[in-house]
């Protein structure tokens, strides 16, 4: 089953990539990462930058320049100039208030123009980009303020009216009238706001806000119901000590830093004792937790591939609780892990596969010995393309005999030609020409990745054609390949732990086996796709191959889907598949629709595969497509 996407706003990849070079340059962080977020702020903690999805659905040139914004917000003003321990501060002063929202929302505000400020004269090329946001902002918080004033919804009202005086070029601002308290105070709050144009640092911010804050509590009589701007509360104390997300975690090294040898032979005996943690210590419940500090010892592999399940319950760095019950959701008996399925262990990815994919892991599948229905099925599959199968034969060996009988001419040494006027007209003559002796041979490898997610169930039985076509083809001419179905399992992902299986249908050692091939029947449509970790898995394999000219053809019907992965997964599928480029790998994909594609998907296959996509609107067309693109490939490869 797929996700639920609420906001099914598709990410370019391009664009999210060039943010985020924009700002690692201008913050010179070098591990900054830029995520999209409900409103835009900045993490200092975790090195986290938000950009806001209020950009999006806009013209692009609006979009572009109010995400540039946000970057340069961030990456130039919160970094430097703003001052975390203060605004911690503020956070403690207004939790006595009713108006809590509405003081963040003003701090927020206020502080964001003061930066825009700093950053206009740091960087005066962002002048243009500020100018575009704020005509976007007024814009918006016009109508709100007219929309909010016949709703009745007062507080939000003078919000409104508020930042249109923040951002006005002109002292004579005109609010409509609100309703007769605020109107009251409205003098004030308009003197109030004038001071905000001088102020130098956070705390002259925060001083007044909190003077703001002190007048309008007595008259608001409720807060804000709709959130413009957000201040996160952190622990910014933190940020003050130079303490960073990383370092709130133990690295402390042990005294002796040895390691044993040959610790784990598999033929240990297990000696299990249980363990009360029930005791008179315990018998009253507090928050406290047992936490163990192992500074000697020595290192050893005996821990590693049983890491226990993290479960929402467990407190903070708590390793053991007093109370304990049996569980149901620890379910160990598909660890594949424990039987060497896994290539990475259990949340512990190395991070080769990619940052959005540090808790995935590979759990391999092989097919069964196929049934009698399943050779029934691919005979009809192999007729089905047993012309497109030997049309493409015979052209491949015309060529391949073209290419043996076909001499090399204008040699300096060799047979001699018959044309010699050339010994009087050219300075340097050619005279010579040579018959290869050896027939080249396709120096090619193939590998078929098939996207097995659910939302492939009316297209897997002409997907599942098109592969039988490639393979024939490729067996009939004896070149290497492999057929790999791969999705991920919604039921068993978790924060900490998602399985990818990967379904090897036919492999390169049995390709060109002449039985081969009812295998491709058993690939059935499955659960989610995390398609960059797949990618990335099987471009490892295939660099491992000797052969000159190395495929990847990805056979999909959409955007990768999976745990965690709805953000980010098309920005890591574009990553994967560029990094597989460069390392002499061509990746193409095969899209498949069953009807007519929509803009959006084609942007975002666009967005991954760049031109280098073929795009099947009729399912039922995809042989006619796929045998010209095979043809060409191969030729390629000669």
């Amino acid at each position: 089953m797929k996700f639920i996407q609420f906001n099914d706003k598709k990410i370019d990849s391009f664009l999210f990539m060039q943010l985020s070079d924009l700002a690692v340059t201008l913050s010179k962080i070098e591990d900054l990462e830029v995520e999209y977020a409900f409103k835009s702020y900045y993490d200092p903690i975790q090195n986290k930058l938000f950009i806001s999805h209020f950009w999006d659905n806009r013209p692009y040139h609006d979009m572009v320049n109010g995400l540039k914004s946000d970057i340069y917000l961030r990456s130039i003003g919160s970094k430097n100039h703003s001052d975390f321990l203060e605004i911690d501060r503020y956070i403690s002063s207004i939790k006595n208030y009713k108006i809590q929202s509405f003081a963040k929302q003003l701090f927020m505000v206020s502080e964001d123009l003061r930066l825009e400020e700093i950053c206009k004269r740091e960087r005066p090329g962002t002048k243009q980009t500020f100018q575009i946001r704020r005509g976007i902002y007024r814009k918006y918080f016009r109508d709100q303020l007219n929309v909010n004033i016949q709703k009745a919804v007062y507080t939000d009202s003078l919000f409104n009216a508020i930042f249109l005086l923040l951002t006005s070029d002109s002292p004579l601002e005109e609010i409509p009238s609100i309703n007769e308290d605020i109107d009251l105070v409205l003098p004030f709050v308009r003197n109030e706001v004038t001071k905000f144009f001088e102020v130098n640092s956070t705390r002259e911010v925060t001083r007044l806000c909190i003077n703001l804050i002190e007048t309008l509590d007595e008259v608001l009589t409720e807060d804000m119901l709709n959130m413009y701007f957000h201040l996160p509360e952190l622990e910014y104390d933190l940020v003050e000590l130079g303490i960073t997300f990383d370092e709130l975690k133990r690295k402390d090294k042990l005294k002796n830093n040895d390691i044993l040898e040959n610790v784990k032979e598999g033929d240990e005996d297990i000696h299990e004792e249980k363990l009360p943690t029930w005791h008179q210590e315990s018998e009253t419940t507090t928050k406290s937790f047992l936490q163990f500090d192992l500074e000697q010892g020595s290192q050893t592999d005996l821990l590693g591939e049983g890491v226990r399940e993290g479960d929402t319950g467990d407190q903070a760095l708590g390793m053991v609780q007093g109370s304990s019950q049996k569980t149901s959701r620890n379910d160990y008996s598909k660890m594949e892990a424990l039987e060497g399925n896994r290539e990475a262990k259990d949340g512990q990815s190395s991070g080769e596969h990619g940052k959005e994919n540090k808790f995935a892991f590979t759990v391999n599948k092989y097919p069964e010995k196929p049934t009698i229905e399943e050779m029934k099925q691919y005979d009809h599959q192999k007729a089905s393309v047993s012309s497109y199968q030997k049309k493409l034969k015979q052209m491949i060996q015309k060529t391949l005999e073209h290419k043996k009988n076909h001499p090399r001419g204008d040699l300096h040494f060799g047979r001699l030609s018959k044309k010699l006027i050339r010994m009087l007209t050219d300075d340097n003559p050619r005279l010579f020409y040579k018959k290869d002796q050896i027939s080249p041979q396709i120096d090619a490898v193939f590998s078929l990745l098939v996207d097995c997610s659910a939302s492939m169930y009316d297209k897997m039985e002409e997907t599942k054609l098109g592969i039988t076509l490639f393979h024939e083809a490729l067996k009939g001419i004896s070149v290497p390949h492999q057929v790999v179905g791969f999705w991920e399992d919604t039921n068993d992902a978790t924060a900490t732990k998602q399985p990818n299986y990967f379904y090897h249908a036919i492999d390169f050692q049995s390709s060109l086996k002449t039985s081969s091939g009812p295998e491709i029947m058993q690939l059935q449509p499955e659960e989610d796709n995390r398609d960059g970790y797949s990618i990335r898995v099987v471009s490892k394999k295939l660099l491992l191959r000797n052969e000159k000219q190395k495929f990847l053809l990805v056979f999909s019907d959409g955007e990768p889907a999976a745990f965690g992965y709805e953000q980010n997964g098309i920005v890591d599928t574009h990553e994967a598949v560029v990094e597989a480029r460069k390392r002499g790998i061509e990746v193409i994909n095969i899209f498949l629709a069953n009807g007519e594609i929509d803009e959006g998907q084609q942007k975002t296959i666009q967005n991954i595969y760049g031109k280098y996509s073929i795009v099947v609107p009729d399912i039922n067309e995809l042989s006619d497509v796929l045998f010209p693109l095979l043809k060409k490939l191969l030729l390629k490869s000669i």
